[in-house]
């Protein structure tokens, strides 16, 4: 067990947290979510003890262990990958440094051998034998194939420095483990892995992240914090949201009767309770719901902004006709034979295997590159409205928000039409006035979302347009593409976003296109099926 007791954190006349006490138990999972600013990852660093409170204590069970997910991907650049996955049980790693230095020494004594046999002793009772082997099945679990396992960490890329850190944390089952954003990076397979991996971990879990699907299928409990406190909530994020929404709506009914509201609040629990025993979580050793009580359904102070799309004119029926499209970039095909007829309504997720070619056919289809092959064409009733995953250069300048939105705008625009834009994006007052070379990633993709909005566009694309938001934004986002009537064409490694969103699915190969009518989760048990 570790709990919190008495925790509280100022920075200047900001509080984050204020006489938090918490207590954090064995065999759950416990996904920590806030606002922007909340503090999370803050608080999983008091909890590692990187960060120290102003006031309060994090106490640890006595002889338990706890293994974080390191965020400096150059701290082991000289060390194999093999070493540093082993390095993230530090005792274990200790006492290998140790035996091999005495069994290295050409005046091995007597005592030197004492001492290395009651090392081998301590060695065997870590499963020390097992060390490399379990190392290995969990960096091949993650991706890391195995050619690459005695390479130095250096030599490997971004995305995969972050695989190996994380197959660090999960190494030798430690006893509390904590991870923050650990799906960045991580592929739908990978992910699936590694909520899997969660699943059979009998041990305490403390989790940040903006993967809804990933908190859903693996969090028994919630740890909520707002008004600069942390509750804690039986269920997961799924459960958390629609309670607090339903109880958000109930406090603004305000002649709802006492009766009502319980009656309620009752059903919703026994409707959550009869899909959770059907989820991939009640197949686990865990229970998800071992008790919900009406008193933790409570409003949350969360804002989610007004995604709202609107088409200043309804589609024909011609949207979009793709033939033969190709392109080589580098020396390598990223696809080529693509026959593509989009229809009114589609919302289609674009899929492969390489993110690069879904980016470059979605920079082709927007004029921003040329194909190699091929040909397309928009129907005369189209506009269109882009979301590229790379916007470094829409904000290069010093324009303030009003101004940098104005430009957008067809015709002349004055400053309370803008801000009411900016402000269904959580924009208001002062923060209007800030130059937009100084926003922050998140900041920088509600503005183009504000942009998109005021286009009126009939048919949208997005690449990854969940990247930098958070979990309220993301929310917001998706309930809107639901909704709206128009036509869609996005790729998103949010399995929920995807899920939810998509009624077709296409993915572009380098010898052609798979194109099928049916829902994400559908298409990915069709893919199973197929490589079975």
């Amino acid at each position: 067990m570790i709990s919190a007791s008495g925790v509280s954190l100022r920075y200047g006349k900001k509080v984050l947290f204020e006489d938090v006490n918490i207590k954090f138990t064995q065999g759950n999972c416990y996904g920590v979510i806030g606002a922007n600013g909340a503090g999370k990852s803050t608080f999983l660093k008091i909890l590692s003890g990187d960060v120290d409170p102003n006031s309060g204590s994090v106490a640890i069970d006595h002889g338990k262990r706890m293994a974080v997910l390191k965020q400096n991907h150059h701290e082991y650049d000289q060390e194999t990958v093999l070493n540093t996955v082993m390095r993230g049980h530090v005792d274990l790693w200790k006492i290998m440094q140790e035996k091999d230095a005495i069994y290295m020494k050409p005046d091995f004594s007597e005592e030197d051998g004492v001492k290395a046999s009651e090392l081998e002793a301590q060695f065997a009772e870590m499963d020390g034998w097992n060390a490399e082997s379990d190392a290995a099945a969990l960096l091949s679990g993650l991706g890391i194939v195995e050619s690459d396992h005695y390479k130095l960490v250096a030599e490997l890329d971004g995305t995969q420095k972050v695989r190996v850190l994380l197959a660090q944390a999960l190494f030798g089952n430690p006893d509390i483990l904590i991870l923050d954003e650990p799906t960045n990076d991580l592929d739908i397979k990978t992910i699936g892995w590694l909520e899997d991996f969660l699943l059979d971990f009998k041990n305490t879990v403390i989790v940040v992240s903006h993967d809804r699907h990933f908190l859903d299928t693996v969090c028994t409990h919630v740890a909520d914090i707002d008004f600069g406190q942390i509750k804690l909530h039986t269920g997961n994020y799924t459960f958390w949201y629609q309670s607090s929404q339903l109880a958000l709506a109930q406090r603004s009914a305000a002649n709802k009767k006492a009766e009502e509201k319980k009656k309620e609040l009752q059903e919703f629990i026994a409707r959550f309770s009869a899909n959770a025993a059907k989820s991939k979580q009640a197949t686990s050793r865990r229970k998800l719901l071992d008790k919900i009580n009406l008193e933790e359904i409570q409003p949350s102070s969360r804002k989610y902004p007004a995604i709202i799309f609107t088409q200043n004119r309804t589609a024909g029926d011609q949207i979009l006709e793709v033939k033969g499209l190709g392109k080589t970039l580098n020396g390598e095909k990223l696809f080529s034979g693509i026959d593509l007829m989009v229809n009114r309504g589609d919302k289609i997720a674009v899929l492969s295997d390489d993110s690069i070619a879904i980016t470059t056919f979605f920079k082709i289809l927007n004029g921003e590159l040329d194909a190699d092959e091929g040909e397309f064409k928009f129907g005369q009733t189209i506009t269109n409205a882009y979301l590229p995953n790379e916007n470094s250069e829409y904000f290069s300048n010093k324009m303030n928000l009003i101004d940098w939105l104005r430009q957008y705008a067809e015709g002349e625009a004055d400053d309370v039409f803008i801000r009411g834009f900016l402000g269904k994006m959580l924009f208001s007052g002062e923060e209007t006035l800030k130059t937009v070379d100084v926003l922050s990633g998140g900041e920088k993709v509600r503005c183009m979302i504000s942009r998109m909005m005021l286009n009126g566009a009939n048919l949208l694309m997005l690449d990854e347009p969940t990247n930098h938001l958070d979990l309220e934004s993301i929310t917001a986002f998706n309930n809107s593409l639901k909704d709206f009537p128009g036509t869609v064409l996005f790729t998103s490694h949010d399995h929920e976003f995807t899920q939810t969103v998509a009624t077709r699915i296409i993915e572009l190969t380098p010898n052609g296109i798979i194109d099928k009518l049916m829902s994400f989760d559908e298409y990915l048990e069709f893919k199973e099926g197929a490589t079975a």
